[in-house]
């Protein structure tokens, strides 16, 4: 649909263990001043079917269970209408997780703003705000298997498909695109872990393809320009003399000399994507140098990181959040001292409104940030640890807009700040009330 930017009404190991506090140790964050201003409290559908913004302060009247304007009496109410039973029908074709828990409203909420925010050619933008309006591979990404996950297999396809089409030949991805498909919108330059979470989406893509009714070949065949180009991208960065990857942006989105944790990682679920990719479509020359590939990077991962607690570099440095993508729901099994390098992760980014920030030594000490927050869910929830996943959900969900949709960020009063709502936090919520759900 049209976007169009106008407000309404005007386990391990006592060695992990110690070097995680000589770690934690090293966090002496800098404090500048905290912007705690909410830019927008949500997101509508015109009765037009076109996008629109709700201002900080709206408190707007939708069509029940939708996202779409109540126009009131007249000749607009039944075109309106119209997109209410469309939307409708779409929620009902999937499911909502977390109903059974109490959580219908969270996850419906999450679902409408995923969809008001996925254009029909699959460009997902992070936010409504003029900055956020873009896409980010790595957040559209996590949408897609957001979309996969809750049954909507269609939205998920198309989601990939944009990802395919912007895709450079080489394999790699920018930081962000222009949601028609265009371009770049800037010069940030390249970002490893994009080509990572794509791959990895698409494979959660192809194993529920099954129970989704779709043919998994056909999946193959559609996106092989995709895992081939990508997989050739993330063998080259991994091409090294340590085994792990080139130096890349990772999700603090800061230019970097040297490789994080929030590369390595991706890159690893990437390389272990792809190979289940090949092993099941029976090329097993090709899935088992894959599979050799991803072992090297896994080694060097424990080595390297491992050994200094998994901080954010190779060395003994702070944690961030890539802590709990060493874990499931992104790795087949955990690296070795995973778990308790991520439990230890979690004291030093707590931030006083009680969410997570994204790692201890980022420079902004006050802030919460719902995507971190939502992804120690998720990580919680995939780990055997529900009671803390559902302490997040639980926060997330007290936390949201006055039209029920997650804001990037939470001030320490509590209050909910800047762009509402973010995909990529939507998107989170959506798997970890999936993952808690358990087996259907």
């Amino acid at each position: 649909m049209t976007f169009r930017l106008r407000p309404l009404t005007v386990v391990a190991i006592l060695v992990v263990a110690v070097a995680l506090v000589a770690a934690a140790a090293l966090v002496k964050p800098s404090a500048p001043v905290a912007h705690n201003s909410l830019y927008q409290n949500g997101v509508a559908v015109d009765a037009e079917g076109n996008s629109t913004i709700v201002a900080a302060g709206d408190q707007p009247q939708y069509l029940a269970g939708t996202r779409v304007l109540d126009p009131g009496p007249g000749e607009e109410l039944e075109a309106a209408e119209l997109l209410a039973d469309a939307s409708h029908r779409w929620l009902a074709e999937g499911d909502i997780p977390g109903s059974a828990h109490g959580y219908a409203d969270l996850a419906t909420t999450a679902l409408l703003d995923l969809r008001t925010l996925t254009r029909d050619n699959g460009a997902v933008l992070a936010g409504p705000s003029t900055n956020w309006r873009y896409v980010w591979p790595r957040d559209a990404s996590f949408v897609a298997a957001a979309y996969t996950a809750t049954g909507h297999p269609a939205d998920a396809i198309s989601v990939l498909e944009f990802l395919q089409e912007v895709q450079a030949a080489d394999g790699s991805f920018h930081a962000r695109y222009l949601p028609d498909g265009s371009g770049v919108p800037d010069d940030r330059g390249l970002q490893t872990d994009g080509t990572a979470w794509t791959l990895w989406a698409l494979d959660r893509l192809l194993v529920a393809a099954p129970e989704l009714g779709l043919d998994v070949e056909s999946l193959r065949h559609q996106f092989a320009p995709l895992i081939e180009r990508s997989t050739d991208y993330l063998l080259d960065q991994t091409s090294t003399g340590t085994g792990l990857p080139l130096p890349s942006a990772d999700y603090w989105e800061h230019q970097e000399s040297q490789v994080t944790l929030g590369t390595a990682a991706p890159v690893l679920a990437g390389l272990e994507a792809t190979e289940r990719i090949h092993r099941t479509a029976r090329l097993d020359e090709r899935a088992d140098g894959l599979g050799a590939r991803a072992e090297r990077l896994r080694t060097a991962i424990t080595e390297d990181f491992g050994a200094y607690g998994y901080g954010r570099y190779p060395q003994r440095t702070s944690q961030d959040a890539a802590a709990a993508f060493i874990l499931p729901p992104f790795l087949a099994e955990p690296l070795p001292g995973a778990l308790v390098a991520w439990q230890s992760s979690i004291g030093p980014m707590q931030r006083p409104a009680g969410g997570l920030a994204p790692g201890a030594s980022w420079r902004e000490p006050s802030m919460s940030w719902t995507p971190e927050t939502a992804l120690y869910a998720w990580a919680a929830a995939s780990n055997e640890q529900e009671s803390l996943a559902w302490q997040w959900i639980d926060w997330i969900d007290e936390h949201r807009t006055a039209t029920g949709s997650i804001p990037e960020k939470v001030g320490p009063d509590g209050s909910a700040a800047h762009v509402a709502p973010l995909t990529w936090s939507c998107a989170l919520v959506l798997l970890t009330l999936t993952e808690l759900d358990g087996p259907a």
